[in-house]
C-alpha cells in the first residue's frame, strides 16, 4: 500500500495515464450517448460531438491534477475548462437538445472516467481511490452545473429572441392595409402557421385588454397558439383555426374561443380568410370593441352587433332615430311607453304574437292591442321588416 508522500505522486501517475487513453475515453463516451435518442437521431453532427468529446475528457482530466500542479499552469486550469462548459451548453441549447437529454449526456463523464480509473489502477490504490472519488465528483459535477447553466440561459436567450422576431412580423402584418406576398410569406414562416388558413381575431383596451394580454401569457391550452399585437393602448389576440377539410364547411363560434377569452368583452371577428384579411378584420376587432356596453360580459361580434354598427354610421351621417322614436312616444303617461317598449322588444326578439304573450304573462289580445297603439303612435309598423329594422338600431 502507498504511503502518505507517495498518494500525490501517485495520483499524478494515474492522471497521466487518463491523459494517454483519450481517444478510449471518447470511444466509450460515443457508444454509451448513442444510447440518448435525441443524440442517436443525429442533431449533433457526430464529428463534432467527437470532438466536443475529446476535448471535455482532456479538460476534465486536467481538472483532477493536484492543486499545485495546477497552480503551476500545466495543461489549463479550471477557468478553462468553464469557459468551455459555457460554449458547450449553448452549442446544445442551439442543436435543440432538450436539458433532460444534455444532463444525461454530461453525466457520463464521470461513470466513463471513474470506470477507467478503476480499470488502470492496481489493487493497493483502493485507498487512494477512496480519497480522490469526492474531487473526480466535485470535477465533473461543475462541469455539469455549468453546462446546465449556460444552456439554460441560451435558451432563454433564444425564446427571447424568437419572440422579438415574431412581434417583428406581427407588427408589418398589422401596419399596413394591403400586404404583399413577401411580407405574408415571411410572416407566416415565422409564426409557423399557415398563411390561407382561417383565423380569428379580438381586440380590447383598458382592463380587457390587460386580461387578453394575460390569457395569451399563459401559452396555448390546446392547439391553438395565440398571436398577440399591441398598438395605442388596444391588445389584438389572433389565431389560427386551421384549413376546413375538402368540401366541408370550416365550423365556426364560441367553441372555437380560447379558454377564458369566452368571459372578456372584446371585439371579435371570427373566420376571416388567410393572413392577407388580417388588417381588414383588426380594424372591425376594433370598432366593435368601441361599441361594447357595460352589460356585455364576453366577445361582441358583427352579427350581435350590426344593430350598434348602423346606429353609430347614422349618427356619424347626423340621423338619429332614437331621438324621433323618442319625441313620438311622449305623449305616453302612467306607465304606457314601458309596457310599450316591454311588448315590443320581446315582440322583436320572437317575431311571435303567442310567445311574447306567455313571457309577459297576458292575454294574445292584449299584445295585439299594445303592438297596434305602438303602431299608431310611432308609424312603425312591426310586420314590415324594414320599418322593423329601424326600430332594432334605434334601440341598439
Amino acid at each position: 500500500m502507498h504511503n502518505f508522500q507517495d498518494n500525490a505522486a501517485r495520483w499524478g501517475e494515474l492522471v497521466e495515464r487518463l491523459h494517454g487513453r483519450l481517444d478510449e475515453l471518447v470511444d466509450l463516451f460515443m457508444a454509451r450517448v448513442q444510447e440518448i435518442p435525441e443524440y442517436a437521431g443525429n442533431r449533433v453532427d457526430l464529428p463534432e460531438l467527437r470532438k466536443t468529446a475529446r476535448e471535455t475528457f482532456r479538460r476534465l482530466v486536467d481538472g483532477l491534477r493536484d492543486k499545485e500542479l495546477q497552480q503551476a499552469g500545466r495543461n489549463g486550469d479550471r477557468d478553462s475548462l468553464m469557459q468551455f462548459s459555457s460554449e458547450l451548453g449553448a452549442k446544445r441549447a442551439r442543436a435543440g437538445i432538450s436539458p433532460e437529454a444534455l444532463i444525461s449526456a454530461v453525466r457520463l463523464d464521470f461513470s466513463i472516467l471513474w470506470d477507467d480509473l478503476l480499470q488502470i489502477s492496481d489493487p493497493e490504490d483502493a485507498m487512494l481511490l477512496t480519497s480522490r472519488v469526492d474531487r473526480v465528483w466535485r470535477v465533473v459535477d461543475e462541469f455539469a452545473t455549468h453546462t446546465h447553466s449556460s444552456y439554460s440561459a441560451e435558451r432563454v436567450r433564444m425564446a427571447q429572441e424568437e419572440s422579438n422576431i415574431r412581434r417583428e412580423f406581427i407588427a408589418r402584418l398589422f401596419s399596413k392595409s394591403e400586404l404583399s406576398a413577401d411580407t405574408i410569406s415571411q410572416a407566416a414562416a415565422a409564426l409557423v402557421t399557415d398563411p390561407d388558413a382561417r383565423f380569428s381575431i379580438v381586440a380590447a383596451s383598458g382592463e380587457a385588454a390587460s386580461k387578453l394580454r394575460a390569457i395569451a401569457a399563459q401559452g396555448p391550452q390546446s392547439s391553438q397558439k395565440l398571436f398577440v399585437h399591441e398598438f395605442g393602448g388596444s391588445a389584438y389576440v389572433f389565431w389560427a383555426l386551421g384549413r376546413p377539410a375538402s368540401g366541408r364547411a370550416q365550423p365556426e363560434g364560441p367553441a372555437y374561443l380560447p379558454a377564458g377569452i369566452a368571459g372578456i368583452p372584446c371585439g371579435y371577428v371570427e373566420g376571416f380568410a388567410g393572413l392577407r384579411a388580417l388588417p381588414a378584420a383588426a380594424r372591425t376587432a376594433e370598432r366593435l370593441a368601441l361599441l361594447l356596453q357595460p352589460s356585455d360580459k364576453g366577445p361582441l361580434t358583427a352579427a350581435g352587433a350590426w344593430a350598434r354598427l348602423a346606429k353609430q354610421q347614422l349618427q356619424d351621417a347626423g340621423l338619429d332615430l332614437w331621438a324621433d322614436l323618442d319625441s313620438a312616444l311622449s305623449p305616453c303617461r302612467g306607465g304606457e311607453r314601458e309596457r310599450l317598449e316591454e311588448t315590443v322588444r320581446h315582440f322583436l326578439s320572437t317575431g311571435n304574437i303567442t310567445i311574447t304573450a306567455q313571457a309577459l304573462f297576458c292575454h294574445r289580445n292584449t299584445i295585439l292591442n299594445r303592438l297596434h297603439r305602438f303602431q299608431d303612435l310611432t308609424g312603425i309598423d312591426l310586420a314590415v321588416p324594414s320599418q322593423a329594422a329601424r326600430l332594432v338600431v334605434a334601440w341598439a
